[in-house]
């Protein structure tokens, strides 16, 4: 679950990382009253939404008076930002944040995520700030530190330091560095986050150190821990479909393929995926309707897949074990008559009742492409796909 800059910078003030005065906006005149509430003679307008990348796409903008800052809110607000981010369909903004300028002296970049591969916690930092932290690791490989954390252990003020001066910090900056890292690693790990970003932050010129940006993703399965990030989340930025697909308890990515796969369980469905790729053809989801599924579940899982503009074929890949194949094949055949399928439908079932399931399909009346295993469901999808499977 991701959040906007506003609302993670609210969780960094609250655990005492430094950031600039801001208030969220919905319309230019809220943006004319948060600059003066601010005060000031500078503020930042920045769009918000859930990618980067919005200084270049122009979602940021400095205004010296309010009537800038009504220029900035009105250029910005239902503008469509393009970013490396976002694709080239690109992201509406709803909503502004205006935020005071600060005086900067040197950016820095600093993120906190999860080492799948080490199985730790790194902690990421550098001294170019401020700009595509993909360019810099591909530019200046040098530049960009990473430290494990031991998430037994924690970041330890020996480990803060030596990051510190590595960075470049001196004299009385250094500590303030240090902390500033040891806070954003608190953050990370109360708030069950996999992803910490603040780029840049920033040393002012009166020595001081501040968040000038901050992005926040939460684990989702660590959610239940904290019911209050419900409020923070923002359907706008979400995938409809996925949003469906959680109310119904199923686990749904939307992809950019025309190949609709409904698969019980994360492995298999993952292997799925492979095989479709390997016969040349492009998945259109992840859909895992797990162990346990009802034919009410499954039937919802058909109209999510279907609902997508973009799908030409269906692949059902089932292995029964504690999920039985008529239960599966029952969702299909209700699924298939409330959606009115009209694209081709591969199916390889094997397991638990896998005759009876076959049986359901057979007697449904419904144009089935069945399969003997993936591989042969696999290319038979892809084969339809492109309008030649028999």
């Amino acid at each position: 679950m991701k959040i906007h800059e506003y609302q993670a910078k609210a969780l960094f003030a609250a655990a005492g990382i430094p950031v600039a005065a801001g208030r969220p906006a919905f319309s230019v005149e809220e943006a004319v009253e948060a600059a003066e509430q601010i005060g000031g003679s500078c503020w930042a307008v920045k769009a918000q939404i859930h990618a980067g990348g919005r200084g270049k796409a122009g979602g940021v903008k400095i205004a010296r008076s309010l009537e800038e800052v009504r220029a900035a809110a009105s250029d910005i607000l239902g503008k469509v930002l393009v970013t490396p981010q976002t694709g080239p369909q690109g992201k509406r903004v709803e909503r502004l944040y205006i935020e005071a300028a600060a005086d900067i002296a040197a950016e820095f970049y600093a993120a906190v995520l999860v080492d799948r591969v080490t199985q730790t916690i790194c902690l990421m930092a550098s001294c170019s700030g401020g700009m595509d932290i993909e360019e810099v690791a591909k530019t200046k490989p040098e530049t960009l530190l990473k430290l494990a954390v031991d998430p037994g252990i924690g970041l330890t003020d020996e480990a803060s330091l030596a990051l510190a001066k590595v960075l470049g910090f001196a004299g009385e900056t250094v500590e303030k560095a240090a902390d500033f890292f040891r806070r954003l690693y608190r953050v990370f790990v109360d708030n069950d986050a996999s992803l910490v970003e603040v780029n840049p932050f920033a040393l002012l010129a009166d020595g001081s150190l501040q968040a000038l940006d901050a992005k926040m993703t939460f684990d989702d399965n660590a959610l239940w821990r904290h019911p209050e990030f419900e409020a923070l989340r923002d359907p706008s930025e979400e995938d409809p479909l996925e949003m469906r697909a959680k109310a119904s308890q199923l686990s749904y990515i939307a992809l950019d393929g025309n190949i609709a796969c409904m698969v019980n369980g994360a492995g298999l469905a993952m292997a799925t995926m492979d095989a479709i790729k390997l016969y040349g053809g492009e998945p259109a989801n992840f859909l895992d309707v797990g162990g346990s599924a009802t034919v009410e579940k499954v039937t919802s899982a058909f109209e999510i897949m279907l609902s997508n503009p973009k799908v030409s074929t269906v692949l059902v890949n089932i292995f029964g074990g504690i999920m039985r194949c008529d239960t599966i094949a029952e969702g299909i055949v209700e699924a298939c008559r409330r959606a009115k399928l009209s694209v081709p439908m591969v199916i390889r079932m094997n397991g638990t009742n896998e005759e009876i399931g076959r049986k359901i399909l057979a007697e449904s009346g419904l144009s089935i492409i069945m399969a003997d295993n993936m591989a042969q469901a696999a290319h038979k999808a892809v084969e339809a796909a492109q309008g030649g499977a028999k």
